[in-house]
């Protein structure tokens, strides 16, 4: 796996399966460099083609309201907009106000152009990224 960006909200990197392995660091984040981080994330998605991101968020502080909100109306809409479907496997993190920020996340984006899964087992969450599209 090669890095391509890395920032205190996480690592970025190229799975040579063709996705990105999207690893969120623990930790209280800034939205400006939450912003970056996902920034980055779309573009290298869009860079190689892929359609696929792993994201591993068991040690991720739990999302604010401002990511969450910015998560729904740009990130996730922009993708949609651009007709780019997106297949996301989600590690589950493992504090319990997290899970509960991430249920709302996905509430949220069901609408979107986001097919997603949650996993608490890695190897059954590639598994079924690498049955995706």
């Amino acid at each position: 796996m090669r890095l391509y960006f890395e920032n205190p909200v996480g690592r970025l990197l190229e799975h040579p399966d063709g996705y990105a392995l999207v690893q969120y660091a623990p930790g209280v984040r800034d939205f400006p460099t939450y912003q970056a981080f996902l920034t980055h994330t779309s573009q290298l998605l869009r860079r190689h083609g892929w359609h696929k991101l792993l994201a591993d968020q068991r040690q991720m502080a739990p999302f604010t309201d401002e990511e969450r909100n910015w998560i729904r109306e740009f990130w996730l809409a922009r993708s949609e907009d651009e007709g780019y479907e997106l297949f996301g496997a989600i590690l589950i993190p493992a504090d319990v106000f997290a899970q509960l920020s991430l249920n709302m996340v996905m509430n949220d984006s069901q609408q979107s152009a986001l097919t997603y899964r949650m996993f608490a087992n890695e190897a059954e969450a590639v598994e079924w990224l690498q049955q995706q599209g």
